[in-house]
Order: C-alpha cells, then sequence, then structure tokens
C-alpha cells in the first residue's frame, strides 16, 4: 500500500497515531486475540454479496419473530478489510490536521465540541500553507454556509470534507514541511473504488430491506483500525434512513479512549442535520488484538487502561444518550451488557429523567443462554429486551459462546446464581400448588 507523505505536527505523538490507521500484514486477517465477535476473511466481492443475502435472510427472520426487531450486519463482511484500513487512515488524517490547526491556536487537550477554530485565522493558515488564498478559502466556506458564527469546529471541517471530495476519492491535504497539497494515499485503484460504491449499495440494499420489514439495524463495531470507516459509512446511511425513526443503529465501544467523544460527536450531528440518532453501547471485544497491534506498531494504545475506567466510560456514554432522549426524544439506545450495575445505573437513570419505558426509547440486550437473570425481570417490568442470537455452523458458534463465557468476568458465579433463583422459584411454585402459571 502506497502513502502519500504526512503533515508534521505540532501535537505530541501524532506521529506514532498515525500508525493505527496503516495496514499491517499481521493483522490483515483481524482473527487473532478476538475473543467476543466473530469476524471474516476476505475472499472476492462474490462472498460480500453472499454475506449481504445471508443478512437479509436475518432481517426477514427478526422480521417474522417480533413487532420491534433488531438485526446486526458486520461490514468487514460486506468490504474489504484492508480498504476499511486505508479509508479510515484519510478519515483519520482530516480530523488529526484539524488539531494541528486548534493546537497551534492553543486548543490543544479540548473537548472535541469545544474546540473551534476561528475562521479567520484558519483562513490565514490555510493561504500560508498555500492551499488557497484567503478568496478562495471564503468562497468555500460561504458555499457550505460554514463559519457563519466567526468559528469553525470539527462537525463544520467534516463537512467541508463532504464538499469537497467524493467518499471513494483520495482526499488531498498539505504537507506541513513543503506547504504543497499532497494526497493522503497515494490513489484508490478502480478496483478499491468501486468496492466503495458496492458497500454503499449493500448497505442500501440491507435498510431498504430492514425499513420494509420494520426491522432496527445495528451495524457492529469493529477494531479500532477498521472503526472510522465502518463509523463513516453507518453515518452516511443513518443520513438517509433515520430521517423519522431510528431505523439503523450505530455501534459505540466504551473500552476506547475516544469513545466519549465520537458518542458526542455524531449526537451533534444529528441534531443539526435534524435526524433520529441511534446507538447501541457495548464494552469491546478486541482488546487483546488492538494491544498487541498497538505494541508491535509503536502507537499509543487505543484501549482505557483499566475495567474500571471503561465502566466509567460506558456510563459517561449512557448518560448523555439518556439525557439527548429526555431533551429531544430524536435518540434511542440499546444498552448492550451482562453488568448488572450498568443495567440498574440505566433503570435509576431512567426514572430520574422521567424516560417511561413504553417510551420504547431505552432497549436492553444480552446474549441468547447468559443472564436470563436480568432480561426475564426486565422483559417482565415493561422493558424492551432483546436476546442476541448467534446464528451458523456449530464448530464456530460453540467457540463463540466459550469466548463470551471467558470474557464476561464472574460469569459461572451468575450462572450459580441464576440456577438457585430458578430453584427458589420452583420450590415456591410446588408448594403453592401452581407448578405451570407464574
Amino acid at each position: 500500500v502506497g502513502h502519500g507523505p504526512s503533515p508534521s505536527s505540532p501535537i505530541p505523538g501524532a506521529e506514532k497515531r498515525e500508525k493505527q490507521y496503516r495496514v499491517h500484514q499481521g493483522f490483515g486477517d483481524h482473527h487473532g486475540g478476538v475473543t467476543g465477535a466473530h469476524t471474516y476473511f476476505y475472499t472476492d466481492e462474490a462472498k460480500c454479496d453472499q454475506h449481504m443475502e445471508t443478512f437479509l435472510r436475518c432481517i426477514d427472520a427478526s422480521s417474522g419473530s417480533s413487532e420491534d426487531g433488531f438485526s446486526a450486519i458486520k461490514l468487514t463482511a460486506l468490504a474489504r478489510p484492508q480498504f476499511l484500513v486505508r479509508f479510515s487512515e484519510v478519515l483519520a488524517k482530516w480530523r488529526r490536521f484539524f488539531h494541528q490547526m486548534a493546537a497551534e491556536e492553543g486548543q490543544a487537550g479540548r473537548a472535541v465540541l469545544d474546540t473551534k477554530l476561528q475562521v479567520e485565522k484558519l483562513q490565514e493558515a490555510l493561504a500560508n500553507l498555500g492551499i488557497a488564498s484567503k478568496a478562495e478559502s471564503q468562497q468555500w466556506f460561504t458555499g457550505e454556509n460554514l463559519g457563519t458564527s466567526g468559528t469553525v469546529d470539527l462537525l463544520d471541517w467534516n463537512r467541508l470534507f463532504d464538499s469537497r471530495t467524493k467518499l471513494s476519492r483520495p482526499l488531498l491535504i498539505p504537507n506541513r514541511k513543503t506547504g504543497q497539497l499532497e494526497p493522503l494515499l497515494s490513489r484508490f485503484s478502480e478496483e478499491e473504488e468501486l468496492q466503495m460504491k458496492r458497500v454503499l449499495q449493500r448497505m442500501d440494499v440491507l435498510a431498504r430491506r430492514a425499513m420494509e420489514k420494520g426491522v432496527r439495524l445495528m451495524v457492529d463495531a469493529e477494531q479500532s483500525y477498521f472503526q472510522p470507516a465502518i463509523s463513516r459509512l453507518t453515518v452516511e446511511t443513518q443520513r438517509r434512513f433515520n430521517k423519522s425513526q431510528a431505523l439503523i443503529y450505530n455501534t459505540y465501544q466504551c473500552y476506547l479512549r475516544e469513545a466519549y467523544n465520537n458518542v458526542t460527536g455524531d449526537v451533534e450531528l444529528s441534531r443539526r442535520e435534524g435526524w433520529h440518532f441511534g446507538t447501541k453501547l457495548v464494552r469491546g471485544a478486541y482488546m487483546e488484538q488492538e494491544r498487541e497491534r498497538a505494541a508491535q506498531m509503536g502507537y499509543e494504545d487505543p484501549i482505557n487502561p483499566t475495567y474500571e475506567k471503561t465502566n466509567e466510560m460506558y456510563h459517561r456514554c449512557l448518560d448523555y444518550v439518556l439525557e439527548e432522549i429526555k431533551q429531544r426524544r430524536k435518540a434511542s439506545v440499546m444498552v448492550a451488557t451482562h453488568n448488572e450495575d450498568t443495567v440498574k445505573f440505566t433503570l435509576r437513570r431512567m426514572m430520574e429523567l422521567g424516560i417511561h419505558p413504553s417510551d420504547k426509547k431505552v432497549c436492553f440486550g444480552q446474549l441468547l443462554g447468559m443472564c436470563d437473570q436480568i432480561t426475564f425481570p426486565l422483559g417482565q417490568a415493561g422493558f424492551p429486551v432483546y436476546k442476541y442470537v448467534p446464528y451458523g455452523p456449530v464448530n464456530e458458534v460453540l467457540p463463540y459462546l466459550s469466548r463470551r463465557a471467558q470474557e464476561n468476568r464472574g460469569f459461572m458465579q451468575r450462572a450459580n446464581r441464576e440456577r438457585d433463583l430458578l430453584w427458589k422459584e420452583v420450590k415456591r411454585r410446588l408448594l403453592s400448588g401452581n407448578l405451570f402459571s407464574p
């Protein structure tokens, strides 16, 4: 894979962080070290089409089993993983260039939505770098109705990306050493351009079927070096299909250090553009692989340092979305967790914010066969609750389930507790003479 020269950066560690979004042959198949998610080997486009057909059948099955069903898809089943890495690199560099400009204005370290560039200073910087004259850049901002407040934030910056380049085209940004515009990637081949079109087409087919069948579509999160591309493609689909309801759900992994920035940025984007924000919040499934890759390639570990920090991040992201539900009623969240404390936190905050289960803005999800002592009481109390159903050959599904059991701390203790609760209920019914009625 060819790469264009990278802009030098005043931000410490930027060179190392850039490595996160480079293709690495040792992690090309993205299987090793994955404990909690199914992964795909990319073979060819025909195989991607077969995966799409499988997802369509799953949507149909979800429609037949419940009124408000969910079906999950993985974009690495619909596109070449190496291409997703390359597209992620483009997006990450565009975002990093914004933060480089912000650092030069003394805003390094600010929260994403609090970082705002002064339009005049930005135009001067673009002119000094030889990117565009002040008159030319003024036309950019005017044409997109940006910077009317005198400042540009990251979402405005991303809109400029949208307007000045097609998703399937390589983006040009300046080499900070030479001041010349240079491609982030040497080029996208004709085949790679076709891949971008194909994955968008496949997502469109799936979203239309989901809308037709009344099924909500969850796009699973994957490794952090794929995720910028996956999130971008998901947001593009949300823009089209979430106009009247949250049909398409993006997934946020809260073990990532950037999880809160990612959630808050996308929520704010949905506010500005008027579509419904839909999310599934998870803790994450790729920790071992993420850390091994970061160590081998020499960039900062993207994972929170402790399990406790991940819990804090999960609750912080969840609370932000719950507040959004209360304020605008145009957001929905699946709390996908086996953690009892997180479930209790959600119930308490829903009560405090006046979010009723019948609103169907908050639902819960657990894996089939796990944590029934959480699932069933939630359902009986009127909360929308779902069981995530793995499917596939036995030799693939059983290892998947065993890994999930391993990664969920205290699983066997919870299984014993669940057994004790079930036995207690059986005895209660025997003593009352109502074995087969509640």
